[in-house]
């Protein structure tokens, strides 16, 4: 994993320096380069002379497109700082993007990238959409955090959980954290069991054969979802267990160009308690 890809929020608010921060000693822990992705917003105000005569709306939106502009500019260049601090090999990026269309600019960026590390403070930033297309539209894996509550692993990286249920997005995100589980200290295979038929006792017995074989030690753990749903199920056992990172399959199922999360990608995207990686 050589080639991460940094999203910064721009408007309203900028992306904080602790995310950054976070950011840049993720990609020294992993040995990897680094781009910072800023977008700037691009508003476009519908052309209505009542209300330009009014409120002067274009000159309202420009100013907003210059705030961003600033935010975009002082990121990265706190970015660029603190790669060079870390000895990180980092790169900058500056787009433009309606609001809408945001999501779909950092997709088009991560395509060519190993992983997107997308930081959210709040669920109202709009981050949560933009990870969602990630995830989504550009075959690559997402990497969500939020800085003082999920945080990044720094320096070294101590327990992943991986959420083993034996289907396609789960194993398509085992394939693409290979490169992580390989530097953790210790990686648990969790399979929530009687949440749906296919979950069933010993199904992570193979995978823990199956990262063996690539030199990761690993033990399979097996929870009863009782009367809890699946995304409390899996966040109690990262809570229990201290993990430092969660490895799982984004699902969803597509209406039009909006995806419908599924349960346990829902529950965790609103409080992640852990940093998530992602896979669809």
């Amino acid at each position: 994993m050589k080639d991460i890809l940094f999203h910064f929020d721009s408007y309203p608010d900028p992306t904080p320096a602790a995310a950054i921060d976070q950011a840049v000693r993720f990609a020294a822990t992993l040995g990897s380069g680094i781009t910072a992705l800023a977008v700037q917003v691009d508003f476009k105000p519908p052309g209505n002379w009542l209300a330009e005569r009014l409120v002067n709306l274009s000159g309202m939106c420009a100013q907003e497109e210059q705030k961003s502009l600033a935010n975009c500019k002082a990121a990265l260049a706190a970015f660029s700082e603190k790669a060079a601090t870390e000895h990180v090999t980092g790169s900058t990026l500056l787009a433009k993007s309606e609001p809408a269309l945001l999501g779909d600019v950092v997709s088009f960026h991560a395509r060519t990238r190993d992983v997107c590390l997308i930081p959210m403070v709040d669920n109202l930033d709009g981050q949560r959409s933009v990870a969602e297309a990630v995830l989504f539209q550009s075959g690559r894996p997402v990497v969500i955090f939020r800085p003082g509550a999920a945080d990044l692993p720094a320096k070294t990286v101590g327990k992943i959980v991986l959420a083993w249920d034996g289907s396609r997005q789960a194993a398509r995100a085992m394939a693409d954290a290979l490169p992580i589980m390989k530097l953790a200290r210790e990686v648990r295979v969790l399979t929530v069991v009687k949440e749906k038929p296919e979950a069933t006792a010993g199904l992570g017995n193979d995978v823990v054969r199956h990262l063996g074989l690539h030199g990761i030690r690993a033990a399979a753990d097996e929870v009863d979802i009782g009367t809890r749903k699946i995304g409390p199920a899996i966040s109690d056992f990262v809570k229990a267990h201290g993990a430092d990172l969660l490895v799982m399959g984004g699902y969803g199922r597509s209406k039009l160009r909006e995806f419908i999360l599924g349960g346990a990608t829902q529950h965790l995207l609103q409080e992640p308690s852990v940093a998530i990686m992602l896979s669809h």
